[in-house]
């Protein structure tokens, strides 16, 4: 339980905020190359903490991020005219570089030098693996670039997408952390999902009553999850969570690694992000098209938007049979709605002060820590944590331990990237 107070500091990330410039001082996952697909194409609304910003290429192919809204008199940026190395605002005509500096006043004259003191918001973008990020804190400590694994390998190897959620982000992410909640809301979709179905881990899942162990890393979590096993042996998945929004969901068999980023979009709204890439090979026609309909964590989108086809407005399709028959534990086809739909009931921004938490719920409450100590730290001007290349080249992993060997001790080396070396999963 947090108290109001508390509650308020975590979940607001508007500027100013203390976790606002917390998650500023990290490289965010801000759009898919493939919406700024070539030079000139039209501007991309982008709404990322609260901040209104437009995302477009210039006539070479420079990526820009700039404040919507002309300096002039607040026209959105969104109409203007992408043409000849700017974004020309169709009210007056003033045009704006990739860097948000002014470069044209129509009906001023040249010789003023007028268009040299307006300059918009901007921010860096770069493209890795496929997705447009961006660094929204002080230019002189932004931090390397990110190095996750799903950001580095062959196209062939990923499918990366993103949806809306209609709801704070810390109720999603939270969802990532709780392990103990596949048993139950998942329980169907572990032995149909193609993604999921037929491996020995998923018919360990069947234990509902797992015991956690969490260990700090120097960028996060490692959150053990225990299930009896084999006589004398646990079940163990590692689920990492990685500052400040990262989620790594550990794997089934062969199949595909999975991330999420729980990223703001407001205090009321979130992009989550579902990274699924294989270490060692390319994924298959098959995962990609379960994958393209909403099959593993991905979802099914309405065409040329980020919302879920099963959404709140139509009460995520809920089938009331299929729950009866046990089919699906709650009703809600597919894993990520199945999410979704139970944190989105929470409402926009989950009352904590009347939360009951259990054993289970010790991730939640360590991440929950760990993002308020960073923020109160960096308003002392302690730098945040996990800011380093090192502390995103790590995986989630499942395995089977005899139940005297601490997981951090036996097998640290399946929870980081070795490149070339299949993920450790069962």
């Amino acid at each position: 339980m947090l108290r109001q107070e508390q509650n308020e500091f975590v979940t607001r990330t508007r500027p100013g905020t203390p976790v606002g410039d917390l998650f500023r001082r990290y490289w965010i996952p801000a759009l898919l190359a493939s919406e700024v697909p070539k030079n000139e194409c039209p501007p991309v609304r982008v709404k990322l903490l609260s901040e209104r910003v437009l995302a477009w290429r210039d006539t070479q192919g420079r990526y820009a991020l700039t404040d919507e809204f002309c300096a002039h008199r607040g026209v959105s940026l969104w109409f203007g005219r992408n043409e000849e190395n700017g974004l020309r605002c169709p009210y007056h005509g003033w045009k704006y570089d990739h860097t948000g500096q002014c470069i044209e006043v129509p009906s001023e004259p040249a010789e003023s030098g007028f268009c040299g003191k307006i300059k918009l918001k901007s921010y860096p973008l770069i493209e890795r693996g496929g997705i447009l990020w961006t660094y929204m804190g002080p230019a002189e400590l932004q931090p390397p670039e990110p190095a996750f694994e799903w950001a580095a390998l062959p196209a062939s190897h990923c499918h990366h997408s993103k949806r809306r959620q209609q709801c704070n982000y810390l109720q999603a992410m939270e969802g990532g952390i709780d392990s103990s909640h596949v048993s139950f809301l998942h329980s169907g979709e572990l032995h149909t999902d193609p993604l999921h179905k037929g491996t020995k881990g998923a018919q360990y899942q069947r234990d509902r009553k797992p015991k956690f162990e969490i260990v700090e890393s120097s960028g996060g979590l490692y959150i053990g999850a225990r299930r009896n096993a084999e006589e004398g042996h646990y079940y163990w998945r590692i689920t990492q969570w990685i500052m400040p929004w990262y989620t790594m969901v550990p794997p089934y068999g062969d199949n595909a690694l999975n991330a999420h980023a729980w990223v703001p979009i407001d205090d009321e709204n979130c992009y989550t992000w579902t990274f699924t890439y294989h270490p060692t090979r390319p994924l298959s026609e098959m995962e990609l098209d379960t994958m393209r309909k909403g099959g593993g964590i991905h979802v099914e989108l309405s065409p040329g938007t980020f919302r879920p086809v099963i959404n709140m407005d139509n009460d995520y399709m809920i089938d009331r049979a299929a729950q009866k028959a046990g089919r699906t534990y709650s009703g809600v086809k597919g894993i990520a709605m199945q999410d979704a739909s139970v944190q989105e009931s929470m409402g926009p921004v989950a009352d904590r002060t009347k939360e009951n938490l259990v054993s289970t719920d010790n991730a939640i409450i360590m991440a929950r820590h760990r993002l308020s100590r960073a923020a109160l730290a960096l308003q002392k001007g302690v730098a945040p944590p996990g800011l380093t290349q090192e502390g995103h080249r790590v995986r989630s992993a499942t395995f089977v331990l005899p139940v005297d060997v601490p997981f951090e001790q036996a097998k640290h080396e399946d929870l980081t990237v070795r490149e070339g070396v299949p993920h450790t999963s069962i």
